[in-house]
């Protein structure tokens, strides 16, 4: 079955692409992110996955959504085969609407959906149809694909929107205080985020904060700002802000310093909007 690249920002050449994998690898993931949106369907394995900061306890049949740009890893008991979908749905897709769920899962810091039996199958259906069909030669397969692709995505929508989920105290755990940091951090990435002002607001000290942020997120502080205030402005960008305003409005109050580590985090300027 086909592997997915864990590289640090992976990349999607079509508006989506689905992937079954089941293996079973003695690896330890590092925590990264990537430019588009991520669903995964756990089938079997025993894995908890560990996206900002929060750690989710998965179940068979459970689906997670990682947003684009969100310090993600997984954490795989090597001892059991690990079987999944992972859904790869593109950043600027057209059918934006079909990607409301990620935004509420990051407003809302939860990203789990699950479901009662019969609605499990049913998705898992829709998605094993998918993957056949995407591997199809015959008539008509890519407008099956986008077809099914629609209609899983429509299902997963109503069902977060709705919170019509499982909520399962069990099925996650995580650092208050560091969650309240990345929020903060994520609505202020604009401001002062020197790890004295971060540090001064969680009354604590420099090294007390820094290594506990290190612990929960596998990031730095200063690394973490300044991922999240290139990924806001990259977002800016491309939709048609000019970049030296997407720098200023991102934290960036030097364009030199701005265009050498945008350059060297996506490989192309920030005059270039798409790779």
């Amino acid at each position: 079955m086909p592997h997915f690249s864990t590289e640090k920002t992976g990349y999607l050449d079509s508006d989506f692409r689905l992937f079954h994998i089941r293996d079973q690898l003695d690896k330890e993931f590092q925590y990264h992110y990537h430019d588009f949106y991520k669903v995964i369907l756990l089938i079997s394995g025993n894995v908890n996955y560990h996206i900002e900061g929060k750690a989710y306890h998965l179940n068979p049949r459970d689906i997670l959504l990682v947003d684009r740009f969100a310090v993600h890893k997984p954490e795989i008991d090597a001892g059991e085969p690990y079987e999944r979908f992972i859904l790869w749905i593109r950043g600027d897709i057209v059918e934006t609407g079909l990607v409301q769920c990620f935004h509420k899962a990051s407003d809302r810091s939860f990203g789990l959906v699950r479901l009662e039996e019969e609605t499990q199958q049913k998705l898992l259906g829709i998605l094993k149809e998918l993957f056949e069909a995407q591997k199809s030669v015959e008539y008509g397969a890519d407008l099956l694909s986008r077809s099914l692709f629609c209609q899983f995505m429509v299902y997963l929508n109503r069902l977060f929107l709705g919170k019509q989920y499982i909520l399962d105290e069990t099925s996650f755990s995580y650092d208050a205080k560091v969650e309240e940091l990345l929020r903060y951090i994520n609505q202020n990435l604009s401001g002062d985020l020197s790890v004295d002002t971060l540090a001064e607001k969680c009354y604590t000290s420099r090294y007390s904060l820094m290594k506990k942020f290190k612990a929960e997120t596998g990031y730095t502080i200063h690394s973490y700002i300044q991922n999240k205030r290139l990924a806001a402005a990259r977002v800016l960008i491309l939709r048609g802000t000019p970049a030296a305003e997407a720098a200023l409005r991102c934290g960036f109050q030097d364009y030199t310093t701005f265009f050498r580590a945008y350059k060297k985090q996506f490989r192309i300027s920030p005059g270039t909007k798409h790779a």
